[in-house]
């Protein structure tokens, strides 16, 4: 069902298990990536349960960026789809079965899934910094599968309880939250900080949430596209400049940004990744300001000296993150309902219209699947 249909909870009961006490189950189904635009829906093994897991019926999988570089051209920066693969990691559902050693949870539980595994013996993973683990095995990231699923089977200790008034479809939402979070984390984002960000998609927006739970006094989004402003408004930006892709046109649309922002712009995120952006940002930014990479739209870029003591800090992923983002949907700091503005079934038709309305941009921000 496309746009305005079936919101998490409103929709049959069609998901499907492996045989458990000796009941005979439907066969689990997950969408496999087969190639270029190519998904279908097909038979899922799952892993046997062991004792520290939990097995989960997901309810609300979202589609996300890296998603879509996946389906359109089967890699997303360094990561390459090389086989078939089980897609997506923005998920949230319900326990059906624990582990003997998984003491916090019990079948029935709402939970959302953080979708890495890290290896936490390596040193990057003792020092706390476990999203850079060179072992980590994450959700729909080659060659791992994904949970777009009727059922996975996941560490128990990376399901979190979802609060009452916390829904499933905001428990997906907590994966794309994270990454603004960390980004706040890690751009010391704070009551005195004046905020520029360059992009207004999906990553964007919920970093603009991010910094004003934050206590960003001062918020600008800029972008290329109209509908995204528009959206970045209403979420509670604080002034919206329009930009273009031409690098020739910064200098221009640098003074328009610092003609909003009187104080000068503490920190950037650049939630694009291109070579405009990240000139934009940099251009942009105060002298002893910091610009945080976040999105990552090319593999190299060419980046001007910054001579003004300008900090670049890069972000991969997140850590520790879901416990402050159910905090911050559980108090309403933060709302990220306003974001998912198509939902789809899981059929194989769905699937297919899903993942090209996520490809096509335009206001299509967070399309939703309520399985």
């Amino acid at each position: 069902m496309g746009k305005g249909g079936m919101s998490d909870g409103d929709h049959a009961d069609r998901c499907c298990g492996e045989a458990i006490n000796g009941d005979v189950q439907q066969e689990n189904m997950a969408a496999w990536l087969l190639g270029v635009k190519n998904l279908k829906i097909q038979p899922y093994k799952l892993p046997n349960l062991g004792p520290h897991d939990v097995r989960v019926r997901l309810r609300a999988v979202g589609i996300c960026g890296s998603d879509v570089h996946h389906f359109k051209n089967m890699r997303c920066v360094d990561f390459i789809v090389k086989e078939p693969m089980v897609i997506g990691h923005e998920c949230a559902g319900i326990i059906e079965e624990v582990g003997s050693e998984v003491e916090h949870l019990v079948p029935g539980d709402r939970v959302a899934l953080e979708p890495g595994i890290s290896c936490k013996r390596c040193n990057l993973c003792k020092q706390g910094r476990y999203n850079l683990c060179r072992k980590m095995k994450f959700f729909g990231s080659p060659p791992n599968n994904g949970c777009l699923a009727n059922q996975v089977v996941h560490p128990g200790d990376l399901c979190f309880k979802l609060p009452d008034n916390v829904s499933l479809e905001e428990g997906a939402m907590c994966e794309p939250l994270s990454v603004g979070i960390h980004a706040c984390r890690r751009a010391n984002v704070c009551q005195e900080t004046n905020v520029l960000v360059v992009g207004a998609g999906p990553i964007g927006l919920v970093t603009l949430l991010a910094a004003r739970a934050f206590g960003a006094p001062r918020i600008v989004i800029a972008d290329v596209n109209d509908e995204r402003l528009l959206i970045a408004k209403s979420l509670g930006a604080d002034a919206v400049v329009k930009v273009s892709t031409n690098i020739e046109d910064v200098a221009e649309e640098v003074a328009k940004i610092q003609k909003v922002l009187e104080n000068g712009v503490d920190v950037t995120f650049d939630c694009a990744g291109f070579n405009k952006t990240i000139t934009t940002a940099l251009s942009a930014t105060r002298p002893g300001g910091k610009v945080c990479l976040v999105g990552m739209g090319q593999r190299e870029m060419t980046l001007p000296l910054a001579t003004r003591e300008i900090d670049v800090i890069g972000i991969f992923r997140y850590q520790n993150t879901w416990p402050l983002c159910l905090e911050f949907l559980r108090s309403g700091k933060i709302d990220v309902k306003p974001l998912i503005t198509h939902r789809f079934g899981f059929s194989q038709k769905e699937v297919e219209e899903a993942f090209e309305t996520s490809a096509r941009g335009g206001n299509a921000i967070k399309v939703m699947f309520n399985l």
